[in-house]
């Protein structure tokens, strides 16, 4: 601020200058020979008091106009013609108070007069902008990020604050930024500037004023913006090539007193940011009653979902953790991870074995004797299940009917399944198999007398492995072509941290047998996924980076439900959370129909395998 001050004064005393050297240099001049047969000369005297009279009036114009409100390098043209302006009211405020007070000023003097004073205002802005600042600063802007910041609030002040103050520090990282401009949708604040720097336009103005202004760098500087807000901006901002970053929100943001340091705790936009939410709020306390003290189980523990399971109950103070998967490297990953990071604080086991081996499981169930289970082991992928339905039926089916059994004949307390939006009205075979397992719960959740079984279903996991999102990065990252199915696709979509949150508070609440649902708020086009994502890459979809449709793979459908109609819906204290109703289950004519599912799947018998299954469960309609 000192800085800023000393060069308003630097300039006021410059403008002082010109406009009287101007006044007695013109004076000067037509007082010689071959002008004086052209004009009357003005007495000394008369000029001195047009000069001072002008020079007062003109300042107060300059001052009352902005003419000082700037900093000299963001001069642009509307800043000349503000200037200009306020050189034309002084000299004509001037005139006025000149005649009220007697003096005649002669028109043709105070004309050029005006004339001249007004050029040289206007030169010496221009012409110190473009040399003794190239000259302070050379070498300097041209590795300078030319910065646009989002929002015109606290958070923007802040911002321009740190900026300014990292100047002369050439190790701050904020020293290397160049605030060019600001954005706000406050009608008020529009054309109004922050330390000399311009409020340029709206929100909805991003794309061209990044343009016009050659942006390189964005910072989304409104913390406490409601999300749909949020994620709009980011829509705008997503579509130029400029670098994105976000500061967070206001519960998010560690603030110290007098060192607010906003910059350095912006984030880089993800591609989570414009799903239309931030991640859900959950009860952590009710969380950590349920898994304080417990020994707990996570089959499918080294996958994305299980290893976020296994690190967030590792938070909450667990008596043991058991990680079981098939997949050794996985497995060991998130061992290593753990250990790391809590040393012998946390009691963890980490055992290979497949849910489809019977034995193998109760061996661990009988030695361990997990009170609380979470069932994430599971086959995924869709496409590939169609060509192996008996593989998708043996693990998924049997291998939860067989995890489920043992829970239930060892005591445990909980046992948490997860599933999937697939398994609604299914149309392939994983999401079949999925509504098989939803239905071996219930039918559990019927029959025992002591463990709570409990399903929990949500959509499409942003970076989980076989989504979308790792695929699309590899092939912008390759130079290959983006590869959607269908342009109209839709999904649900949740970050991994939401849908673990979401399996641990639903094991919390549940009291057996229900269908836990998240609010995944508005579905998504992939489509649009896969245009955001490019542009985060810096490139323009169609053009540097093609996005080519493939059309719908076997068994995969337009647009994902999350709950059948027969269930229902119920709220919970989660305003986010629902409950689907259980469906009663025929015990006897589920054995039955599970029996002769596990003799084709074991038969490897493809064709009887999904026509078994299409029987378990009415609501699958196969198209093969």
């Amino acid at each position: 601020m000192s800085r800023f001050n000393s060069r308003k004064v630097v300039l006021m005393l410059a403008d002082i200058l010109i406009i009287s050297l101007s006044g007695i240099t013109l004076n000067y001049f037509l007082g010689l020979r071959p002008f004086r047969e052209y004009f009357q000369f003005e007495p000394n005297g008369f000029v001195l008091y047009y000069i001072i009279i002008d020079l007062l009036t003109c300042e107060l114009m300059l001052l009352i106009f902005g003419g000082y409100s700037r900093l000299w390098r963001y001069f642009n043209i509307r800043d000349y013609v503000m200037c200009g302006a306020a050189m034309t009211a002084g000299f004509g405020l001037g005139f006025t108070i000149l005649n009220i007070i007697g003096f005649r000023p002669r028109l043709v003097f105070f004309g050029l007069f005006f004339i001249i004073a007004s050029l040289g205002v206007l030169l010496f802005r221009f012409a110190f902008k473009r040399t003794f600042l190239r000259l302070t600063e050379v070498g300097r802007q041209e590795n300078l990020q030319r910065t646009m910041i989002v929002g015109a609030g606290q958070a923007g002040r802040m911002i321009l604050t740190e900026i300014r103050n990292a100047e002369t520090d050439a190790k701050n990282p904020s020293s290397n930024l160049l605030p060019v401009c600001l954005v706000d949708d406050d009608p008020t604040k529009l054309h109004s500037r922050l330390y000399g720097v311009e409020v340029a336009g709206i929100t909805a103005e991003i794309p061209e004023l990044c343009r016009n202004y050659n942006i390189d760098n964005i910072i989304v500087a409104i913390p406490s913006c409601e999300e749909e807000e949020k994620r709009r901006i980011l829509d705008y901002c997503s579509s130029t090539k400029c670098t994105i970053k976000v500061v967070p929100y206001l519960s998010e943001l560690l603030l110290k007193d007098n060192d607010p340091q906003l910059i350095s705790q912006a984030k880089e936009i993800k591609i989570e940011d414009l799903l239309g939410r931030k991640p859900i709020e959950f009860n952590r306390n009710k969380i950590a009653k349920f898994i304080c003290d417990k020994v707990c189980m996570v089959t499918g523990g080294g996958g994305s979902i299980g290893s976020e399971l296994v690190r967030q109950i590792a938070k909450y103070s667990p008596k043991q953790i058991i990680i079981v998967d098939i997949y050794e490297n996985n497995a060991y990953d998130i061992q290593q991870e753990l250990r790391l990071e809590y040393g012998e604080e946390l009691d963890l086991v980490t055992l290979i074995a497949s849910v489809r081996d019977y034995d193998k499981m109760e061996s661990i169930f009988k030695t361990y004797r997990p009170q609380i289970v979470f069932h994430a082991a599971a086959h995924k992928h869709v496409p590939l299940m169609e060509t192996v339905p008996e593989e998708a039926v043996k693990n998924n089916v049997f291998g939860t009917f067989n995890v489920a059994t043992l829970a239930e004949f060892y005591k445990a307390d909980k046992f948490v399944m997860i599933s999937t939006d697939k398994a609604v009205n299914p149309t392939n075979v994983m999401g079949a198999t999925k509504r098989a397992c939803e239905m071996i719960i219930q039918y559990k959740a019927q029959t025992t007398t002591h463990t709570e079984f409990v399903t929990t279903r949500f959509g499409n996991v942003l970076g989980s492995n076989g989504s979308v999102i790792p695929l699309f990065r590899r092939q912008i990252e390759s130079g290959s072509p983006v590869t959607v199915t269908h342009p109209d696709i839709i999904r649900y979509f949740m970050t991994i941290p939401e849908a673990v949150s979401l399996v641990l508070e639903a094991g919390a609440m549940a009291k057996g047998g229900e269908i836990f649902v998240l609010d995944m708020g508005a579905p998504v086009k992939i489509t649009t996924l896969a245009e955001n994502l490019i542009r985060m890459y810096g490139k323009v979809p169609y053009e540097e980076v093609p996005i080519v449709f493939t059309g719908l793979r076997p068994g995969e459908k337009l647009f994902e439900e999350l709950l059948m109609d027969e269930e229902g819906l119920k709220s919970t204290a989660n305003k986010k959370i629902f409950i689907g109703n259980q469906i009663q289950i025929d015990p006897t004519e589920m054995l039955y129909k599970l029996n002769r599912l596990h003799e084709s799947a074991q038969a490897n018998d493809s064709e009887k395998t999904v026509e078994i299954l299409s029987d378990l469960v009415p609501t699958f309609h196969h198209e093969s």
